[in-house]
Order: C-alpha cells, then structure tokens, then sequence
C-alpha cells in the first residue's frame, strides 16, 4: 500500500487561493492536491504534514515564501535537539511542520526535499498501528507514541492526537471533518476517520 500524494480540502471560494500555496510557495504541485469542500469543521483538523529538507536554509526559504504568501507562524524557526525547523499555518487552515535534521549548513541550499510525512494525529498509536499492518504497510519507526511506515513517496506517521497538535503548536481541540484524502492505492477510512482513496476517485470527487 502506497501513498502517492495528499489531497486537502478547503472551501469552494478559496480552491484556487491553496492550490497557489502549495504550487508556487511549497512547491509541492506533485504531492499535494487541492478540491473543494462544504463539510464543517473547527479548530485543530488532527493532521498535520511534515516537510522535510535537506539543508536548513532551504527551510527559511520556504517558510519564507509561505509567509509571503498568506500562511501565520505557529512555532518560529529554530534549532532543537533533532535539527532545525519550526511551523505554520496554512491560508486553508492545515497546521504544517517543515524542517531539516542538519541543524548547521552541510552544503548549499538547493531545494532538495528529503521527504514528505504525513502526520496523523490518532486515538490509539498501537490500534491504529495494527490497523495500517493489517492494510500491508511496514513499520520503520516503532515506539508506543510514535510510528513511521515506509509507505512509497509520501511517508505516513502516526501521533497521539495532543501531542502533535502541542508539537505544531495549536490547540488539541477541534470538531468536525478533517477534510484530507490520502492517495493511495486502495479506499477505505481508518479507526480515526481518515479517508484513503484512489487517484480515480478523488478526480472524480473533485
């Protein structure tokens, strides 16, 4: 089971607006769709997506662009004890995290990005674990409040739903839909209402 990209929902008058974001200010055109959505929702969506590059210059670039184009700082820009990063907010509301894991200049900002991760904030790490093992993902990172899968071009990682809403630096609360679809190669929605869909399918919704 393989995620090729995520789709985020936003409202049917801003579509255009976080298609731009993503496209031009994250230059994620190939990973990250957009659609329009109606579906209520409030506060903290329990998801957030995990940029990650290689350099820690291209991460000021990017937060930079991002905050050119409409996003609000959650958590600014700093070094910590696993590297350099910080976090945003989004104009269509998702919380984003962006970092690198060199915390100093290895070698000239170029852009490169060492991977996508898709952030789930779940219930119960070890259930919804089990879950995605049952649906043929493997685990590469297994501890009781975090679990990574190697899971094709976007990685898919598993929180407790409070601790990645104070790791982004939002408040944990928030009701509603969560308005994400997960590209990949099967449909289906997990224990914490996630909905996985195919490529076809979210064409067709869209």
């Amino acid at each position: 089971m393989n995620i090729h990209s995520i789709t985020i929902e936003t409202n049917p008058e801003a579509v255009e607006a976080a298609e731009s974001f993503y496209c031009d200010a994250l230059r994620l055109g190939d990973s990250v769709g957009v659609r329009a959505s109606t579906q209520p929702t409030t506060g903290f969506r329990g998801f957030a997506p995990s940029l990650i590059f290689v350099q820690p210059g291209d991460v000021d670039a990017a937060v930079e662009r991002a905050l050119a184009s409409g996003a609000q700082v959650l958590k600014p820009v700093e070094k910590s004890l696993w590297g350099y990063g910080g976090s945003f907010r989004a104009p269509d509301g998702t919380a984003w995290q962006i970092a690198s894991a060199n915390k100093t200049a290895t070698g000239p900002a170029g852009g490169e990005v060492e991977r996508l991760v898709l952030l789930l904030g779940v219930d119960g790490v070890k259930a919804s674990k089990h879950f995605y093992q049952e649906h043929g993902l493997k685990a590469t990172k297994n501890f009781p409040a975090y679990v990574e899968f190697d899971s094709g071009a976007v990685k898919l990682a598993l929180y407790k739903r409070a601790a990645l809403a104070k790791q982004v630096g939002v408040d944990p609360e928030g009701t509603g839909a969560h308005r994400l679809a997960v590209v990949a190669d099967g449909t289906f929605t997990d224990p914490d209402g996630y909905a996985w869909v195919t490529a076809e399918s979210t064409v067709a919704a869209g």
